[in-house]
């Protein structure tokens, strides 16, 4: 099915498992103290490629919630993670998608969501928790990219999103059209790009990144030979860099997720198109916090975008930011895999913001985020070491990062910030 199809059917399913459910499947981390205890959730892939990041993510939430004593405001605060994949399909699936929405609803005390971590499970659980009786009930990104989630692009949104008529849905990262535009003047002004070929994965984010960066390319007077969907199922790639080959680009553009067979694509591009000074190799955020693509030797020189600042960034800049890395890593014994893990952090504390504002209901969360001057984080306290502003009319954030990174040593190098003009 095409991808609308898929998400209008997961919202159906959703829907009508909402009067048969009677909570959501996971685990659960209480706060102490004699306020109302509140639950707020991550929803995230805990199976699969994306395991790393999700897991390094729901722990710096857990620390940061310990900091503040699991309190927001006079309200205790309960964290309770979600998994939207399947051992089988080793990534986000739209069934279960489908039916943490209804869990999320069907939890009485849950009053907000922290997720997800990819934009197409965004729009199966965004207009089920907008169209709740109770609320909307508010759902925060750390993570998701695909611009139609708050503002104009595919047929029909960000309104299907919002039954309700109201605003429930908000991140803290910038979207793929900043990112791949980006990307794309990178790849001109840096890289000398004359002729691309782009690859995406046909999901919801590959095809808004892929998008936005030809339509950019061709601003920037790249010549897009193709962009095509690739087949995550296929065991080989080879025929079909091949055939890209035949063309000769000099860089080729992965728009998508590395969940998607990402591994075995990077492998075949090398292996038919050379490494990475022969013909050079680019994609979005959906690649990074990989450690099993850092260490593929076909992997070296691949470069990177990223809707935010990385990890390393975070660190030299001081701050909350590198207080949170330093905790984490004493805590921990590690870094975190992810540089969504702050964002992941950031997001719950407009998520805290938004409740200690609250009366303590579903909609009264969600209107501390959607009326007035909206959430703002200053960045003196913010996870990212930068003041977080949430626009009240669309969801967005104000903190409009784009960083380009290299794998370079099995490590995914900062470069540098790329303005988009």
């Amino acid at each position: 099915m095409k991808k609308s199809t898929r998400a209008v059917a997961a919202v159906a399913l959703a829907s009508m498992a909402l009067s048969a459910c009677g909570g959501g499947s996971g685990s659960s981390d209480s706060g102490g103290g004699s306020g109302k205890k509140l639950i707020i959730s991550s929803d995230l892939p805990l199976q699969g490629a994306s395991k790393d990041a999700s897991d390094s993510t729901n722990n710096a939430i857990r620390l940061y919630l310990e900091q503040v004593g699991n309190k927001a405001g006079k309200y205790d605060i309960e964290f309770k993670t979600y998994d939207d994949s399947t051992a089988a399909k080793g990534a986000w699936d739209d069934a279960t998608c489908a039916k943490n929405a209804a869990d999320h609803v069907a939890n009485a005390d849950e009053v907000a969501v922290m997720g997800t971590y990819n934009s197409g499970c965004a729009k199966i659980i965004a207009p089920v928790l907008n169209a709740d009786p109770n609320g909307p009930m508010l759902m925060v990104s750390h993570a998701n990219t695909n611009p139609g989630l708050t503002k104009t692009w595919d047929p029909g949104e960000p309104e299907k999103y919002f039954p309700s008529g109201k605003r429930s849905y908000a991140r803290v990262i910038a979207t793929d059209d900043y990112q791949g535009a980006a990307a794309a003047q990178f790849a001109k002004q840096k890289l000398a790009t004359t002729k691309v070929y782009i690859l995406n994965d046909n999901q919801t984010y590959g095809q808004g990144v892929g998008k936005a960066f030809e339509d950019e390319a061709k601003k920037q007077g790249i010549t897009v030979l193709g962009n095509e969907p690739w087949d995550g199922k296929q065991t080989s790639y080879a025929s079909l860099f091949t055939k890209i080959k035949s063309l000769g680009p000099d860089l080729v553009y992965l728009a998508g997720i590395y969940d998607n067979n990402g591994g075995q694509l990077v492998k075949d591009k090398v292996s038919v198109l050379g490494d990475n000074t022969a013909v050079k190799m680019m994609a979005p955020d959906g690649f990074t916090g990989y450690p099993e693509l850092q260490k593929l030797p076909q992997g070296e020189g691949l470069y990177l975008t990223f809707g935010g600042l990385p990890t390393d960034q975070l660190l030299s800049g001081g701050g909350a930011a590198k207080k949170l890395l330093d905790d984490y890593k004493a805590k921990y014994n590690a870094e975190p895999a992810t540089s969504y893990a702050l964002y992941g952090v950031a997001a719950v504390q407009v998520i805290l913001a938004a409740i200690e504002k609250s009366d303590g209901t579903r909609k009264g969360v969600n209107d501390a985020v959607f009326s007035g001057e909206g959430i703002t984080i200053p960045a003196d306290k913010s996870a990212i070491g930068k003041e977080i502003k949430i626009d009240p009319a669309t969801g967005d954030t104000s903190a409009k990062d784009i960083s380009v990174l290299q794998l370079t040593g099995g490590k995914e190098a900062f470069v540098q910030a790329q303005p988009v003009s």
